[in-house]
């Protein structure tokens, strides 16, 4: 069986990639340092070629959501377009917990890229997920300055890797449409993980201001509403297994 990821070179993309090989599968990663661009379409129908299921982890990291609607709009349809074309009998897609209840520009794009998935002739499965263990990291990177502004609010993140996993044993089934939520194995605080973060060594340290963001990230939206898949591996698990890797 022949299976493409797009996105093979991102934080999620090599943990599908390294998932499938596991598995015996020699994938074709869609990204450009092969020869493929997803936003204009270039080398998309010659690496399709034969391939009968996509997994679809293709990122961007903006939080515009002009920008965030136009790459996933073009990628999404580029990519779609060429599966059809190639007789694609499988996408999947990864999404987020939330992407229909919180207001965000990243999110705008993200539903963007669910609607195109929907809306076409290649049987599909969308997983959403929820946030991954990396969230609070990007949080802080994301505000500067002296006093570190965090949403309050709850999150249920999880380790990439489970959800790579996922996403290869799903394009091994059949198609199913919208696949069960998967979460983390815990309930968290953005703000104490956060905190927890600085004091393990992961951020720079300095204070945290909580602040309630209006737009459903501070109320729940983060978080699963249904029963789904859980993974295993919590944040202070992840926590303490980056810091050993990093010190090594």
């Amino acid at each position: 069986m022949r299976i493409a990821v797009a996105g093979g070179t991102g934080v999620a993309g090599r943990l599908v990639v390294a998932a499938l090989k596991s598995r015996g599968y020699a994938p074709v990663v869609l990204s450009r340092g092969q020869g493929v661009d997803l936003v204009t379409g270039a080398g998309l129908d010659a690496a399709l070629a034969g391939t009968e299921a996509v997994i679809d982890v293709s990122n961007l990291s903006t939080m515009n959501k002009k920008e965030a609607i136009a790459f996933f709009d073009k990628a999404g349809h580029n990519l779609l377009g060429a599966a059809e074309r190639a007789g694609v009998r499988h996408l999947v897609t990864v999404s987020i917990v939330g992407v229909d209840r919180v207001r965000n520009g990243y999110y705008a794009g993200k539903m963007r890229q669910e609607d195109i998935v929907r809306g076409g002739a290649v049987p599909w499965t969308i997983l959403r997920s929820t946030q991954f263990h990396e969230f609070a990291g990007q949080v802080l990177a994301g505000v500067p300055g002296p006093i570190a502004v965090v949403p309050t609010g709850q999150v249920q993140p999880i380790a990439v890797r489970e959800v790579a996993e996922a996403l290869v044993g799903l394009a091994l089934d059949a198609p199913r449409g919208m696949a069960p939520e998967i979460a983390g194995p815990k309930v968290e605080s953005l703000v104490g993980m956060a905190r927890r973060l600085m004091a393990a060594g992961g951020a720079r340290k300095r204070p945290v201001l909580p602040v309630h963001f209006p737009g459903g990230m501070s109320s729940g939206g983060l978080l699963p509403t249904g029963q789904g898949p859980r993974g295993r591996v919590t944040f202070d698990e992840w926590l303490k297994e980056a810091g050993s890797t990093t010190a090594a």
